[in-house]
């Protein structure tokens, strides 16, 4: 038969595990993920791998680091020089007293991501083991926020058009918020709406010198994120909609003497 456990609807540490929560400022859950792919984002950008595990607060305090010491340590303009050859101005413009900074935390991040995948992969299967009911609805002063079938598609689109968007489609509003403020910082010193312009204007001579490309380094790392975990949630939150819907299914309209029959 169900578990009585069933009953409770409110993720209130009454019952072990939960695979879901949903909140006002988002849907939280656990899903089965693959390690070296979250470890592969951290590579990309230190904290984006914690992003998607939904680890917050570590991930935007990496991710602010990664800026912070990047910065000053001029790697991207060094990445720059060598992509044009230029190995000695790269070596000239490196902060080896910043550099030294960068890499303890840079293979934190790598590990610790990793490492967390693979603890919450196991803890997914136990709750999803447990079959706990959770909440699907919230309604409160600011928000209001369901499980409901979405389009990835969609979501990777509004992502690609401006960064957050996507989240904010899935209504992942504490991240949504991080990344549409740290894009209007990054496309302000990047410069990359003027450059845009005169690229459209075919002045690509004008938009080389206009472009900061020290800044303009972290677009492709936060655009590739932003449709990432945006595609990613949406078909994760697609199927955690559909488990809601069986749990209820099961637990309101199934007869508790029902069996399945195995052949």
């Amino acid at each position: 038969m169900w578990d009585i456990r069933m009953n409770n609807y409110d993720n209130n540490n009454t019952a072990r595990r939960y695979v879901g929560y949903v909140s006002q400022l988002g849907t939280t859950q656990l899903h089965l993920r693959n390690p070296i792919i979250i470890a592969w984002w951290s590579i990309a950008y230190p904290g984006f791998g914690h992003l998607l595990l939904s680890k917050y607060l570590r991930g935007m305090a990496l991710f602010i680091w990664e800026m912070v010491i990047n910065l000053n340590a001029h790697l991207n303009e060094a990445i720059i020089y060598t992509f044009i050859g230029d190995f000695e101005q790269a070596k000239a413009v490196l902060d080896t007293r910043w550099l030294m900074l960068y890499l303890p935390t840079y293979f934190f991040a790598t590990w610790d991501s990793y490492r967390t995948a693979v603890d919450m992969n196991k803890i997914t299967l136990l709750a999803q083991r447990e079959k706990h009911r959770f909440n699907s609805f919230v309604l409160g002063a600011f928000e209001i926020n369901y499980l409901d079938k979405r389009n990835p598609i969609t979501a990777l689109l509004w992502s690609f058009i401006m960064p957050g968007l996507g989240q904010l489609y899935i209504h992942r509003i504490v991240l949504a918020g991080f990344i549409l403020i740290w894009m209007v910082v990054i496309t302000y010193y990047s410069h990359f709406v003027e450059g845009l312009n005169y690229i459209f204007m075919g002045e690509i001579q004008k938009a080389t010198e206009v472009f900061n490309k020290e800044w303009l380094l972290f677009l492709p790392s936060i655009y590739g994120f932003s449709m990432y975990d945006a595609y990613v949630n949406t078909v994760e939150n697609n199927k955690l909609y559909i488990r809601e819907q069986r749990y209820y299914l099961q637990e309101t309209y199934q007869h508790p003497s029902f069996r399945v029959r195995k052949e």
